[in-house]
């Protein structure tokens, strides 16, 4: 199973701390599965212009083939303006309508509020469902006062980051499951 962790903001640390302790508790308690981090901070990503996501060269091509190989995506995003960052918006503008396709996306979201709770709801999860991925229904939510230092410091937004990674790995492997069920009833 291949999992890219998707870190959609070039700007602040509050969304990479917390796929980085998603990404240990992928590395803990699921060590046979692959999970890739993305951070968008680290790349040279170009704007979409409606070509082929296989026709980019360069960062734009590395990201938008991992996330195609992947079997589910983890998307980190921080709250702007009540709305994804650009960045992450970008993303999804660069890859075609239906490539989530048999994937299973779960999200981590960070905010300076607790006002930005539904963003998620309002904007990302509807992105997500237009793109055709099976959607972890419970994300996590963290804000400001959860950090400290560059650290987590709420018990329970690690607790909930580790139920995150469980969910995403168990419907991953159903929804693979499944797949395989229905494609071995045609006997070809």
């Amino acid at each position: 199973m291949k999992i890219v962790l998707l870190s959609g903001s070039i700007v602040g640390s509050k969304t990479r701390t917390a796929m980085n302790y998603a990404q240990k508790a992928f590395a803990e308690k699921h060590p046979d599965v692959e999970a890739i981090f993305i951070d968008l901070a680290e790349y040279n990503i170009q704007f979409s212009d409606g070509r082929n996501y296989m026709e980019y060269e360069g960062d734009t091509g590395v990201v938008t083939k991992k996330i195609m190989e992947a079997d589910a995506i983890v998307i980190g995003t921080p709250i702007f303006q009540a709305s994804i960052p650009g960045t992450l918006k970008n993303i999804f503008d660069l890859l075609p309508v239906d490539a989530l396709r048999d994937k299973v996306a779960s999200m981590l979201v960070t905010a300076g509020s607790p006002k930005h709770y539904l963003v998620a709801e309002q904007h990302l999860k509807p992105i997500l469902a237009f793109m055709k991925a099976q959607i972890v229904q419970s994300y996590v939510f963290i804000e400001e006062k959860d950090f400290h230092r560059k650290e987590i410091v709420n018990d329970d937004v690690l607790f909930r980051i580790e139920r995150l990674v469980e969910d995403t790995v168990l419907l991953t492997e159903t929804y693979s499951n499944l797949r395989e069920r229905k494609e071995a009833a045609y006997g070809f």
